[in-house]
C-alpha cells in the first residue's frame, strides 16, 4: 500500500485585536486543538486589511486567507468590521478575475468569548483549503 502525504495548506490569518484576536486567545486558553496551518497576523481593526494585503498573502505562497471580525454593532471603530465586509466583497471579484476560488479567502465573525467558534472556522477553512489543493497562481 502507498503512503500518501496529506497537503497542508498556509493560511494566512488576518484577526481584529478586539475580537477576533481575544477569540484565538480564548481558543489556546481552552487547550482545545486546532489546526496550526494558520499565521496569525493581528491587525486594531479589520478594516484595515487592504485588498493588497490579502494579495500580497497569496503572491508569497498563502494558500487561502480568512479575515475575522468583530460582530455587526461590536466594532470599537464603529464601522470598521462594515468596511471589512465591503472590501471582502471587491475582493471576492478581484480574485475571481485572477482565478482564485472564492473559498480561499472568507471573511467571517468572532467575538473574544468565541473560543470554539474560533476553533471551528480555522477547521472549516483548513479543511475547505485541503481539498482544493496547493494555490498556483499564473500571473
Amino acid at each position: 500500500m502507498k503512503d500518501t502525504v496529506r497537503f497542508e495548506p498556509k493560511i494566512i490569518g488576518f484577526l481584529c485585536h478586539w475580537c477576533s484576536y481575544a477569540g484565538a486567545d480564548k481558543a489556546g486558553g481552552i487547550q482545545g486543538s486546532y489546526p496550526h496551518n494558520v499565521k496569525i497576523i493581528r491587525l486594531m481593526c479589520s478594516g484595515r486589511v487592504d485588498p493588497l494585503f490579502v494579495l500580497s498573502a497569496f503572491e508569497k505562497g498563502a494558500d487561502g486567507v480568512i479575515i475575522l471580525a468583530c460582530h455587526h454593532g461590536d466594532c470599537h471603530y464603529k464601522e470598521g468590521n462594515c468596511r471589512a465586509l465591503q472590501r471582502h466583497s471587491m475582493l471576492s471579484l478581484m480574485l475571481a478575475q485572477l482565478g482564485i476560488e472564492k473559498e480561499r479567502c472568507r471573511l467571517d465573525y468572532v467575538s473574544a468569548g468565541e473560543g470554539e467558534k474560533f476553533k471551528r472556522l480555522i477547521s472549516e477553512m483548513v479543511e475547505s483549503v485541503s481539498i482544493l489543493g496547493a494555490l498556483q497562481l499564473n500571473l
